[in-house]
């Protein structure tokens, strides 16, 4: 009683009873079906890793002259303060910011990003996403929930699939895993199209912005243009 005077109160009732609720029984079916995984292309992929994360492993030994727990911080400040003597950014700090200044004066902390990240894909995701496949429908079932970021976006949880880095082309390898199950099937991806950016661009009457919307292009790629004084026919995935 208390919240649905509330909801009427800030106007938001039209907003609760006529998207949020209808949605609750189409996350339910999606949660319900789950997604499928091609676990044969999910397990190849995690071994392709392991070889370069063991490769990596031996030239950070090589390096440092020793071998090491490298997941260790305490054991890496050693390699990187004492051994090394590289200069104390942040204490004795082996976070990734920190590591992104030192690689600057020495190669090995760069190695040591790199490794990082294969880690921490074949780990969280190679290795970790498998185990939520439920045995009796060879499917992945998350939980989607409505409430939880502030943005008011749908966030994801057991496993968390908005979070699989895209930027890093190992990242898109892991996300072809998933498919459709079946010959003929499809998945459909649908999205509002930059729609803050639109919102952006009334607002603040930017003439450049709301001249790429009006005709139609791809508002990212015209922006990495401007930024980088090049055609928009130059400009990289990257930069883009």
């Amino acid at each position: 009683n208390k919240q649905s005077k509330l909801i009427k109160k800030i106007g938001l009732d039209n907003l609760f009873y006529n998207i949020e609720m209808p949605l609750v029984s189409v996350l339910l079916n999606i949660e319900y079906n789950g997604i499928y995984l091609d676990k044969v292309y999910i397990k190849k992929l995690s071994s392709e890793l392991k070889v370069k994360i063991a490769e990596l492993s031996e030239n950070i030994y090589s390096m440092a002259n020793k071998e090491f727990n490298i997941n260790s911080p305490k054991q890496l400040s050693e390699v990187l303060f004492d051994d090394l003597n590289l200069k104390q950014i942040r204490k004795r700090s082996t976070a990734v910011e920190v590591l992104e200044i030192l690689k600057k004066y020495h190669p090995l902390p760069d190695i040591i990003l790199e490794y990082r990240h294969l880690n921490k894909l074949k780990t969280t995701y190679l290795d970790g996403i498998p185990k939520f496949l439920n045995n009796e429908t060879g499917r992945i079932h998350t939980s989607f929930n409505q409430t939880v970021a502030s943005t008011g976006r749908l966030s994801s949880t057991k496993p968390n699939f908005q979070n699989i880095p895209i930027r890093r082309d190992k990242g898109k390898e892991i996300r072809k895993a998933f498919k459709p199950q079946n010959k003929g099937w499809k998945l459909i991806s649908a999205d509002y199209s930059q729609i803050e950016l639109r919102i952006m661009a009334h607002f603040s009457k930017e003439p450049a912005l709301i001249e790429a919307f009006l005709k139609d292009e791809d508002v990212h790629l015209k922006t990495a243009s401007l930024v980088y004084g090049i055609p928009v026919t130059s400009v990289s995935s990257d930069q883009r």
